[in-house]
């Protein structure tokens, strides 16, 4: 499986209980999204195995107990505490309006509200602090923060954002 084609979904942090079920700490806006999910893959000795699940049950903090087909024993359990959690990306709920996802964005042009046309983003950096579009502009880079007062629309029909940069901030790459 291409790590491309998929997100995490978050990981799991612990064991429950006595008959080998885990708890998923879901690493996404809306826990609710995944009340119906049948199965799931857990990255082990760097491989991504797929396992089926049989029980998924809601918790408060973003967190479900879930009980994997064929695991029984706590002792079974206990090895999958720590592995991260992926789904393929057709699962992320859709997005409306000015939000994405940061991997939906790749290869959209860039408009800026003074400077026009600046380029097409290359990648989303997802810093600590910031996300940033990186953005190619011929040979040079252009780093935009991702941010509600910058992004003024996404246009996916078109593969366009709109934006309104801080003044200055494209002349200091350009």
């Amino acid at each position: 499986m291409d790590y491309n084609n998929l997100f995490c979904l978050g990981r799991i942090i612990r064991t429950f209980g006595s008959k080998g079920e885990v708890v998923f700490y879901l690493d996404v806006d809306d826990p609710q999204s995944y009340l119906e999910m049948k199965s799931v893959f857990i990255k082990l000795n760097e491989n991504l195995v797929p396992f089926s699940i049989d029980s998924f049950q809601l918790r408060p903090r973003k967190q479900a107990v879930v009980r994997l087909h064929d695991v029984i024993e706590t002792d079974d359990a206990e090895l999958f505490v720590g592995s991260l959690l992926f789904l393929p990306l057709s699962y992320l709920p859709p997005l409306t309006g000015n939000k994405f996802y940061y991997h939906e964005v790749n290869g959209f042009a860039v408009i800026d509200k003074v400077k026009g046309p600046i380029g097409i983003i290359e990648d989303v950096l997802d810093l600590q602090h910031q996300a940033i579009m990186q953005i190619r502009h011929g040979d040079k880079e252009i780093l935009v923060p991702i941010s509600d007062d910058i992004i003024q629309k996404v246009d996916r029909e078109n593969r366009k954002i709109e934006i309104e940069a801080p003044e200055g901030l494209i002349d200091i790459y350009l």
